[in-house]
């Protein structure tokens, strides 16, 4: 099963994903790297961060950029059906 690297990039500071997750392909790291930044935006209140700034860039075991995922994106506008 391969490995995808999310890689947290926001204005204030950079994160580097060293562990990893083991998932089937690239659609499952995109939905991963969805919930987990709809996760943190719901934090935005706790967090000394503003996290519609940030996205991830998600790479595989060799390092290449799989795709970029702007957290701005992952937000869901009250009265609009999920996914």
């Amino acid at each position: 099963m391969p490995r995808y690297f999310f890689h947290l990039h926001c204005p204030e500071k950079d994160v580097t994903d060293t562990t990893g997750a083991d998932l089937r392909d690239p659609d499952q790291a995109w939905e991963a790297a969805r919930e987990t930044a709809r996760d943190l935006v719901k934090t935005e209140a706790h967090a000394n961060v503003t996290w519609l700034t940030c996205h991830f860039e998600v790479t595989d075991e060799a390092g290449e950029i799989i795709f970029e995922l702007p957290f701005a994106e992952c937000v869901e506008m009250r009265g609009e059906p999920t996914k």
